[in-house]
């Protein structure tokens, strides 16, 4: 799936399906010991992998709670847009280093985004500052979020 399209992508094979099943669970496993669970020779693992990151199909990260290493204020955003701008406002909030998610939507918001800041300071300097002076942006409503129970983005593969 392309960060920037829904939707399933028709040109993933088993043998894909499966390695990123297998990098959902664990991001650090070497392409050897991925070969060895799969029979795929280890340079043909490389290089599925590398398509699919080239692709926008899979990112390999490290995952944390910013709750608990040193961000005070995780929440999520709602925002309503101009008539007409909601993609050209996810372009420009995307760019932010705040921003973890940032989704176009169907309901009460145009826009939905989670941002991460390190405390209310910064937080409100964003919305100020940044996030309300975008083009495009009409209102926000902020959703603090006061505790993390599950972080996760091993949802499988179709």
């Amino acid at each position: 799936m392309h960060p920037k399209r829904g939707g399933a992508v028709n040109n993933l094979d088993e043998i894909d399906k499966r390695l990123i099943a297998i990098l959902q669970k664990d991001g650090r496993k070497s392409f050897k010991d991925i070969a060895l669970e799969t029979g795929v020779p280890a340079s043909s693992v490389r290089y599925r992998v590398q398509r699919l990151e080239d692709a926008g199909i899979l990112q390999i990260v490290g995952i944390a709670n910013p709750l608990n290493i040193g961000f005070d204020h995780l929440a999520m955003i709602g925002i309503s847009c101009k008539p007409g701008q909601a993609r050209q406002v996810c372009r420009l909030l995307a760019e932010h280093d705040e921003t973890s998610y940032v989704v176009v939507t169907s309901g009460s918001f145009d826009v939905i985004i989670e941002v991460v800041c390190r405390d209310m300071q910064h937080y409100t300097e964003y919305l100020l500052e940044r996030l309300q002076k975008t083009p495009g942006v009409v209102s926000t409503e902020t959703f603090f979020v006061l505790e993390a129970h599950k972080l996760a983005y091993g949802w499988g593969v179709v």
